[in-house]
Parts: structure tokens; sequence; C-alpha cells
């Protein structure tokens, strides 16, 4: 049957969100321009905002700006701004909270026990009923991110005065989270029990302790990669060394997000103990197993489900070819209103070769399918380059459930395969075929065994309890009128 644009409601414009980015050092003086090289090649990350904080030894300064990393620094903000030997950056995706400066991060607060910054990847499941809790005590929120929570912990009198307190505040905490603490004599790196964000730590040339969402940040700075957090670890650095310390055991099962190696990470970042592009290309392999098609050429969607293309490519013996060249130019995500638009968006985004395609049947690889509206756009301007058949092939299974964890896809009805099949996404994406990677075949390509992963976006099974599902939006007020 026909499917109806009256099944897919609110046709908004859609992409899968990056989530966050986070990098510091210690022991430098050229700490912020470290970090900005660090944020650069975390871009990908995030593409909203960024921001950073940097120590002197005695206080604390930051800047935060909305854009790209380059728009928001400049070579004199480096080096009088934000000069001192100390430093934590940030590029962030809202996942929680809307996209404005106020929830630009780290958050550089003042409290008891001093200045403190922090920077936040991952989504705190339980921060609506803290942050419900502090504000019926009078406590004032500045931004609508669940990372500002983690401060009113941290000056709360009663945990202020333990001896440990970020280790006392890290037990309240349930969700995702991947954290960077900065005050003014150390650097503290935080893991959930759970480990369902990447951080990992390196050490640069000049012996210089760094840590990083991704490995891919100490190519950028020619830092060596040491290991990573480990799930429940606080890392401690400072001028005496690294410490570690835990404030929880790691989690009976792990939950590291197999998402991060579907999309998220750089393809040349060991996540995991695993590097992405070989994940990728082993599900490629295995896309091309299970859903076998004949073809002319195998062509990735750029760029994301390019490693897996190559896997599709070499197990099929099909030859593997560029038809569609990105623009670097334009940014990842549109926010347009009417399909029009959005086709010409895409239009402008990529830049089909109709020599290549033209009468040809075409097997495009793409890594995932979420909302479905660009994907169709992209696939009307592929056969308007005279493609003779569009076989899509998917790199993961039919994304069904929200993510609470810190992925911007957090209701089911944003999701084109919830309560759908695959035959009416593919009459919806106006493909010849369709076919998605086998939640089974996905993890047969991962390093560890099954249960260390988290497949809750496709198989709703959550790891960590959601009691009280929250919108991206939850923290949202009206705001303040002046006059």
């Amino acid at each position: 049957m026909a499917v109806s644009l009256e099944l897919f409601p609110d046709q908004t414009e859609y992409e899968k969100k990056e989530k966050c980015g986070l990098f510091g050092i210690w022991g430098t003086p050229d700490a912020s321009r470290i970090v900005y090289q660090g944020l650069f090649a975390l871009q990908h990350r995030g593409q909203e905002s960024a921001g950073m904080a940097v120590s002197d030894g005695q206080n604390l300064s930051g800047v935060n700006g909305m854009g790209l990393v380059s728009q928001v620094f400049n070579p004199r903000m480096l080096t009088e701004e934000l000069a001192g030997s100390a430093a934590i950056g940030h590029v962030r995706y809202s996942t929680t909270g809307s996209s404005k400066l106020c929830n630009a991060q780290p958050l550089l607060r003042q409290f008891s026990l001093g200045p403190v910054a922090v920077a936040h990847n991952g989504n705190l499941i339980n921060a609506a009923l803290l942050r419900s809790e502090y504000e019926q005590h009078g406590h004032i929120f500045q931004s609508t991110t669940d990372t500002e929570i983690i401060v009113h912990l941290l000056a709360k009198p009663t945990h202020a005065d333990k001896p440990d307190p970020l280790l006392h505040v890290l037990k309240h905490l349930q969700g995702a989270y991947s954290l960077l603490f900065l005050f003014p004599d150390r650097l503290e790196a935080v893991r959930d029990p759970w480990g369902v964000r990447p951080l990992v730590i390196g050490k640069t040339s000049q012996g210089q302790w760094c840590v990083a969402s991704e490995t891919c940040a100490f190519d950028a700075i020619e830092a060596q990669f040491i290991r990573e957090v480990e799930p429940g670890e606080i890392v401690r650095i400072d001028d005496t060394g690294l410490t570690s310390r835990r404030f929880a055991a790691p989690a009976d099962e792990m939950a590291h997000c197999v998402f991060e190696h579907v999309y998220f990470a750089n393809p040349a970042s060991k996540i995991f103990g695993q590097t992405v592009h070989t994940a990728r290309q082993r599900m490629g392999q295995q896309l091309a197993r299970e859903a076998p098609v004949a073809a002319d050429y195998v062509m990735p969607m750029p760029d994301s489900g390019r490693s897996a293309a190559l896997g599709f490519a070499r197990e099929s013996n099909i030859p593997f070819e560029e038809g569609i060249v990105p623009n670097r130019f334009v940014g990842r995500t549109f926010i347009l209103p009417q399909q029009g638009q959005r086709d010409r968006a895409v239009a402008m985004k990529l830049n089909i070769i109709p020599d290549v395609i033209d009468g040809k049947r075409i097997v495009i690889v793409e890594d995932s399918v979420v909302r479905g509206t660009t994907t169709r756009s992209k696939m009307r301007a592929i056969r308007r380059a005279g493609a003779k058949e569009i076989h899509l092939r998917v790199s993961c299974p039919p994304i069904r459930n929200p993510c609470f964890y810190g992925i911007d896809f957090p209701t089911s009805t944003e999701l084109i395969a919830h309560n759908r099949t695959v035959e009416q996404i593919r009459e919806f994406l106006e493909v010849d075929s369709l076919a998605y990677l086998s939640l089974d075949g996905m993890l047969s390509c991962m390093k560890f065994e099954p249960k260390r992963y988290c497949t809750a976006c496709w198989s709703g099974h959550y790891k960590i309890p959601i009691d009280q599902p929250q919108s991206k939006f939850s923290f949202e007020r009206e705001q303040l009128k002046m006059f």
C-alpha cells in the first residue's frame, strides 16, 4: 500500500545529533591552545556551542560561545583571556536544554569551596527529580541543562563537608555521564558505572596528562593514548601526576553505546577497545551477507556511511564508487519546515555525480535512518540524477525506541521505524529495496560479548532504569521579561 504522509506527523527536518565532546589537559603553559586543538578534532560531536575554562593555579576563567570552535575562539583570546596551565573544553549539541548561550559548557560556578568548571557528555535521568527538590529549597538555576544540578550537589553544605565531596556527589547521579571537573589545583575525570559514553586518557610527548572523549583528539596534539577512564572511576590529575579512586564498582553489565560505533565517533578513534573504522567495515560486511542485492555500484552516504560501504562492497564483490560528494562548507543539520526547502538543502549539501549514477543500479549504504525525511530527500536527489535502481542498506537495526542516555531522539513519534514495517519505510523513502542490519549481526561485529553494550534504541532494553522519562526541554521555563 502507499504510505501516507499522515503516518509521519510533524515533518520538521531532523538528523541525529552528536551529543558532546570533552577535552582537558594539565600542566602546560599552552593549555588553552592544546585544548583548542583537541576540541577542533572533536567538532563532529557537537556544533551548537563551544567553551573552555582554564586554571592559573589560583583562579578559574572561561569563555563560552555559540557556534563552531573556530568561531568562538581567536588567538588573542587563547593567549590573554584564557591564559593558564590547565584547561578543560567542551563542544555541545543539546540533548537536555535549548540551544542557547546559558547552556554552553563548561559551566563555571563559584561555591563555598571555591570555583569549579564542569563539562558533561551524556544525560542524567534523575536530574528533573533532583532539580525540583533543590528549587523547592530556594536554589536558583542559571541554565536549563541537566549538568547544572551537579554544581548544586557539590555546593550543598552536607556534601561539601564530606572528606571527598566529589565522590559523595557522584553517588547521587543516575544515567549516562562522562565528566570533566576543573578546580584551581586539579582536574578530575569521571565516567559512570555503566560506561555508556567514552572517555580516554592520554599523555603528550612533553609528559602532560590529558583526557578526551575520543582518541582522535590525541592524534591532533600528538599525544599517546594510555587507557580508558574505567566505569565508576575518578581520575585526578594535578602537579603530582595522575591518581585514581573509585566512587562505584563497575555495573554488572556494561552499557557501552553501540551508536558511538555506528555513527557518532570519528572513524580514526578507538573507543570501547575497538577502532571505529574497523567496526563499521565489519558491519558493512555483515550487512552484505544478510541482505545481498545485484547492483552495479556500492556507494556510501557521506560521510559516516563510508566505512560500512567499503565493507559491503568487499563482501559482495560489487565495485565501490564515489557518486555522492559532500559540500564541506554546509552544516550537517537543517531545520526547515517545508519539504521543498529540505530538498533544496540536500541539493546544497550533497553533489551528485550524474555520469556515475545515470542508468545504474546503486546500493546506497547509510549508517542509520532516524526520522527519514532527510534520507528521503537524499534518495530523491539520487533518483533525479538518473539512478535506474536504488537499494538502501542501513548498517544498524531500525531505531524504534527513544534514547534517554544522551542521543537526541527522546520520543517515539520522532522515529520512522516506530510501529512501522520495513516495507512502509521503504515506500516512504521511495527506494526499490530497503534492508537493515540485524541486531545480532551488529553485535557480532563488536569486540566484546553482547551483554556489555546498550542497544535500547533498537531493542527497547534499558539497562539503566528510566523511572521518570524527561524530554529535552524538561527544564525550560518561560523567560523573564525585562521592561
